[in-house]
């Protein structure tokens, strides 16, 4: 029982990653209306574009407590988040945007975000090369938690930030204009757009949110992990779609309980099969889910 409940924590905290990452995902089709396949090699962008801060320039700075990390990561996130939401913003004006005014249609927009997604990975191997690199190095003691589990405050944080930007979202979309906006938008952009909305704003403010929130989520599974080139592509991607399919397309609230759910469910599961097999276990929830729910567990609307 003690190792169930520490591969639960485990879970709960590559969860917290998914589910982070998935509710940006999710945003982005519910106003955007296609599939976002560079989402993951944005994720592995603002990771590199910390790690360019803290690794690169040498800023990472004095530790802050019982953190692996210097307070230089404060600056490198907040540089990770704007890089990442310039690059999705400048991505939807040079490829997006017009796509849409040709009519094009969810296939030739998804594609295209595949060949974004593709050039941003080579980009970035160019850049940083295919070694693997790590924010900090050396051995950083873990907490002990109930029945002798134990986590480090790093993974400790990761789930406070997780909870954090999920508040800050839903203030966003439920307490601004801004937010309104968005979710008439996604409801019906033509009927939005007639009632004075300008779809093109709301468009653009959408890769901004989508752009941070994905950025956390890449700096937070590079403190979990390592930082890879292919790491978003390769181990994120599908965890993320299947998270927003299982929580509802279009629903940022389903998309990160989707998220919990398939981390834990993945995790838990080395407790009776082989670790190699343990990916394929979100799929098996996304097709029971589809076969149950179709629109997932929690609809698929903002």
């Amino acid at each position: 029982m003690t190792e169930i409940i520490h591969l639960a924590v485990i879970g709960l905290i590559v969860g917290s990653i998914i589910g982070l990452g998935a509710m940006g995902l999710t945003l982005t089709y519910g106003i955007l209306r296609f599939a976002n396949f560079a989402h993951a090699d944005l994720m592995t962008l603002g990771m590199y574009l910390a790690f360019f801060v803290v690794g690169d320039l040498g800023l990472a700075g004095a530790a802050i407590g019982p953190f692996s990390f210097g307070w230089g990561m404060i600056p490198a996130a907040l540089f990770a988040i704007a890089g990442v939401a310039l690059f999705a913003v400048g991505s939807d004006r040079v490829v997006f945007r017009p796509l849409r005014e040709r009519g094009s249609g969810f296939l030739t927009l998804a594609v295209a975000s595949l060949g974004i997604g593709i050039m941003l990975r080579a980009a970035i191997q160019m850049i940083w090369g295919p070694a693997q690199r790590r924010y900090t190095t050396g051995i950083h003691e873990a907490w002990t938690l109930f029945a002798d589990v134990k986590i480090k405050p790093d993974q400790l944080l990761i789930i406070a930030l997780t909870a954090a930007s999920a508040v800050v979202l839903y203030l966003l979309l439920y307490r601004t204009r801004l937010g309104t906006a968005m979710r008439a938008t996604s409801d019906n952009p033509q009927l939005a757009e007639a009632s004075g909305i300008d779809t093109e704003r709301i468009r653009l403010a959408t890769w901004v949110v989508a752009g941070g929130l994905i950025a956390v989520a890449g700096i937070m599974f590079a403190l979990q992990s390592q930082l890879r080139f292919n790491a978003g592509f390769e181990f994120m991607l599908l965890p993320m779609f299947a998270a927003v399919i299982v929580g509802g397309i279009g629903n940022p609230w389903g998309a990160l309980a989707g998220g919990l759910l398939v981390g834990v469910s993945q995790e838990v599961s080395t407790e009776w099969i082989d670790t190699g097999f343990k990916p394929a276990i979100p799929f098996v929830i996304l097709i029971a889910t589809l076969i149950v729910r179709p629109r997932g567990l929690f609809g698929s609307t903002i």
